[in-house]
């Protein structure tokens, strides 16, 4: 820009060196009419004559010459003042226009007669309406003039949101001011960049929320103020329930755009000054100051709970999705940001460890919790490696004739020092880290293989193995392939593995569920739809879907005898099932009443500690051999009271009772 305001100072000079030019040639001139008159050979008139002809001639020449090289010049120094992307303005000490570019029109759209008249205030009054500010671009015009020697660099922002960039300083000959010069360039797009790289390090780029560092940040500001207002915060940490499913089914663009729809419901919730960040993956944090009492903060999660009501469409999926939330308040569960969000975590934590779909504030008996939870999901990574893991099986039995027609695959957990955990505890964790996908492989896996045994062993080729699928295994895109390449390691016929999935994860995407389960019933293998009547019950979906069996969950048994709405329902889902030829298997069956009434209700097959609790596949082997070599009935001579027996030194839950 120094080397412009040179040029243009040279430009402004060069009428000047013209001046000089002919002064010196009139000097000139007058030098030779003096020399002339020592000439005395010829007239004075005549020599003077003759001398000032021929002078005139190699002064004009050398006149002209000077006058193309300044013209030369002038022209260069005009090239090079309109071939610069700035625009330039130069005004003399009496506040007239002295010099201007072409790039200087264009930039300010000032009519170009308007700035050969020289008018400069009438320029200046074209150019401040255009100003997003044009008082602070007038006091600045005034500062140049009542302080001639001072340069002035800042930027000015327009209406239209352009922003120019703005240097002056003052044009001297000699010592002497006689100017100012005046210089815009156009940096609006680094502006913007700028804006926009700022942007971006506090914002999320799939969401455009607030990101941890703004909301860090936003959170110890309203610390401040909280702490002189002697106020209430709430700090609340949000993560969606069984996202990594949608993902893992559906893709990460879909994914993706369910957690842009998702910060718009969340935006919505909030009130002016609250902010909601996203943390991480699908989590989002979320800051309320200034709320009065607990109450604020639990309304506040109520309205949230209630933005997720409605399903999300996205790509023609109709998705259901819930949100967990944990919840900590200023100053009564910490009274440090860090501490804060720790407590807000830890509240999620235990909400997702419940059942999820609801909010919890925190508790300080939550971080022991939360402190065994982590303990237990730190043994779980090596669980397998180790060998800790082991699968149960339950019968599943006939009772028109005693036979144990299926086994039910059941995993547990026998840690070294916790003893045998059951799968509640162990599996949501081993659903939200992603360890349900190899846990689960070998699970299905070790059922195959194990039911192959006991074909080959005891000659039961129509035994069948049920093995669970959690909804990330369901979700996993190799699904089918796995289930193909594990029946052809273990040589098992398909049409003996069932696999159970629940209504909730088939409910979850019906055209992904519809295409998975055909593939496997194309394979061979056959569906179970495990706790019927317990989640979306979406009949009519239930028609379309290449369903073999319905299992009736267990909280319909326990009362069935005493209570005649789960009687009812039972009876239903029974009437439902044989009317779509469907098998029926009722879970929970403990007592022989409820087993006489579902003998009635026309239930064909049952499970449950009526006929045997899960047990290791040694004495499953045992149950089945007595089921193969004797009807249930003629081997209740052990029978004591009606739940277990003695076998081989062991208590195996088998009373296995037709009467």
């Amino acid at each position: 820009m120094m080397l412009l305001m040179v040029g243009l100072f040279s430009y402004l000079g060069a009428k000047l060196i013209g001046l000089c030019i002919s002064n010196l040639l009139l000097a000139k001139f007058r030098k030779i009419q003096v020399d002339a008159r020592h000439i005395p050979d010829l007239p004075q008139a005549e020599v003077e004559q003759f001398c000032l002809t021929q002078q005139l001639h190699r002064e004009t020449a050398e006149r002209q010459r000077i006058q193309n090289e300044l013209e030369k010049s002038l022209s260069w120094q005009q090239m090079t003042l309109e071939s610069t992307t700035d625009g330039i303005l130069a005004v003399d000490t009496q506040g007239n226009i002295a010099g201007f570019n072409q790039k200087f029109v264009q930039m300010w759209c000032i009519p170009e007669l308007l700035l050969e008249s020289g008018n400069y205030k009438q320029a200046l009054r074209v150019a401040l309406k255009q100003l997003k500010n044009p008082r602070q671009h007038l006091d600045t015009v005034r500062e140049s003039y009542l302080k001639p020697d001072i340069q002035i660099y800042d930027a000015i922002a327009f209406k239209d949101g352009k922003v120019f960039e703005r240097y002056s300083q003052p044009q001297r000959i000699g010592q002497k001011i006689i100017g100012r010069v005046w210089s815009f360039r156009d940096v609006t797009a680094h502006k913007i960049a700028e804006a926009t790289i700022r942007h971006q390090a506090l914002h999320d780029l799939l969401t455009d929320l607030p990101n941890r560092v703004l909301f860090n940040q936003r959170l110890s500001e309203s610390l401040v103020q909280a702490r002189q207002n002697s106020s209430k915060l709430a700090v609340c940490f949000l993560d969606l329930d069984r996202f990594q499913t949608i993902n893992e089914t559906l893709g990460h663009a879909i994914g993706d755009q369910l957690l842009q729809n998702v910060a718009q419901r969340l935006s919505k919730c909030l009130r002016a000054g609250d902010t909601i960040a996203r943390w991480g993956g699908d989590e989002f944090t979320l800051l309320l100051p200034e709320i009065s009492n607990i109450q604020d903060a639990i309304h506040f999660q109520e309205q949230i709970l209630a933005a997720f009501k409605s399903e999300f469409y996205i790509e023609n999926h109709y998705l259901h999705i819930s949100p967990s939330i944990g919840i900590a308040i200023y100053p009564i569960h910490g009274e440090d940001a860090e501490t804060l969000i720790k407590n807000a975590d830890a509240a999620l934590y235990r909400v997702k460890s419940q059942g999820r779909n609801n909010y919890q504030f925190y508790q300080s008996k939550i971080n022991s919790q939360a402190l065994k939870l982590l303990t237990l999901e730190n043994s779980l990574y090596s669980a397998l490696e180790r060998e800790e893991l082991i699968v149960y099986y339950q019968p599943q039995v006939k009772i028109a004739t005693g036979e144990i027609i299926k086994m039910e695959a059941l995993l547990r957990w026998q840690h070294p020092e916790l003893g045998l955990i059951p799968p509640g505890k162990f599996i949501p964790l081993a659903e939200d880290n992603g360890l349900i996908i190899p846990i689960g492989e070998w699970v299905l896996r070790t059922a195959c293989t194990q039911n192959k045994a006991w074909q080959d062993a005891l000659d039961l080729p129509s035994l069948s193995v049920a093995v669970n699928l959690s909804a990330r295994q369901f979700g996993q895109p190799n699904l089918v392939g796995l289930v193909k390449q594990v029946l052809s390691e273990t040589k098992l016929n398909p049409q003996y593995l069932d696999l159970e999935i629940t209504e909730t994860i088939a409910m979850q995407d019906v055209d992904f569920t519809r295409k998975i389960l055909n593939d496997l019933g194309n394979m061979g293998v056959s569906i179970s739809l495990d706790d019927f009547g317990t989640g979306y019950s979406s009949l009519s979906y239930l028609k379309n879907f290449p369903v073999h069996a319905l299992k009736i969950d267990k909280s319909f048994v326990c009362n069935l005898t005493s209570n005649s709405n789960d009687a009812a329902i039972t009876t239903a889902i029974i009437s439902l099932a044989n009317a779509l030829n469907l098998k029926v298997v009722v879970e929970g069956v403990e007592t022989e009443e409820q087993r006489n009434l579902l003998r009635i209700l026309k239930c064909e097959f049952m499970q449950g500690y009526f006929f045997s609790r899960p047990v290791l596949a040694e004495d499953a082997t045992t149950l089945l051999k007595k089921s193969k070599s004797q009807r249930v009935s003629s081997y209740l001579e052990n029978k004591t009271d009606g739940r277990w027996q003695m076998v081989d030194g062991r208590k195996n839950f088998s009373s296995f009772i037709v009467n």
